[in-house]
């Protein structure tokens, strides 16, 4: 049964088409579930509403560049591209979603969304798709996977920032003994400073009222 949340959206020009299917033929070789239109007359309400669902269900999105998309201003994939990137900021910035993968010599600065040059590209020779290519896949769908497991939960601290907060408690602790301690000195030392007899009282009491004798 299809699982969206593992699924890999394969976004091409029509006139890759050959390359798409070599990728898409090893990805599933390698036990992964890939979404290819293999369709080539495309078009139509209900097929654009499907790629529309399976662009915002899909857990990777690789857009296959080359020198066809690069001279073509216009084509559906180029939807395809802008309906992913519009999903990507609705993303934490690690998280793995798009993936463009350059089939030919195609620059990663020639006519493509300025989101995909913000990422990480890889790039294919023609031919048989490398085991490597489908085990790099493979890493990035299973780190998207542990990011969706621990969505909205607390990374528990390490070790090293339990340290620094024992550290910094104790820090401050030794600091308010250290100022208690230099304000207790600062009024003893007063009023050892002092003489004596301030330390009593310095009223004289007044003599009786003398009265003349009768």
């Amino acid at each position: 049964m299809s699982d969206p949340a593992k699924a890999i959206f394969l976004s091409y020009a029509s006139q890759d088409a050959a390359a798409a299917q070599r990728i898409c033929e090893a990805l599933q070789a390698a036990g992964m579930e890939v979404w290819f239109d293999r369709s080539e007359l495309r078009g139509g309400e209900a097929w654009d509403a499907s790629i529309r669902r399976q662009i915002k269900a899909c857990a990777l999105f690789v857009a296959l560049i080359s020198r066809t998309t690069q001279s073509r201003d216009e084509g559906y994939f180029r939807l395809e591209w802008k309906l992913a990137v519009d999903r990507s900021h609705l993303m934490a910035p690690n998280r793995p979603f798009l993936l463009p993968v350059a089939i030919d010599d195609a620059r990663e600065d020639d006519n493509v969304p300025e989101r995909f040059r913000e990422v990480q590209w890889m790039r294919l020779a023609p031919g048989p798709v490398p085991a490597e290519f489908a085990e790099r896949i493979r890493r990035l769908l299973a780190g998207e996977a542990a990011q969706a497991r621990t969505a909205g939960a607390a990374p528990p601290a390490s070790p090293e920032t339990a340290v620094v907060a024992a550290s910094r408690w104790t820090w401050l602790k030794v600091t308010a003994a250290f100022v208690a301690a230099t304000l207790l000195a600062s009024v003893i030392g007063y009023y050892a400073t002092l003489p004596a007899d301030s330390h009593r009282s310095t009223t004289t009491p007044s003599p009786p009222p003398t009265h003349p004798a009768p």
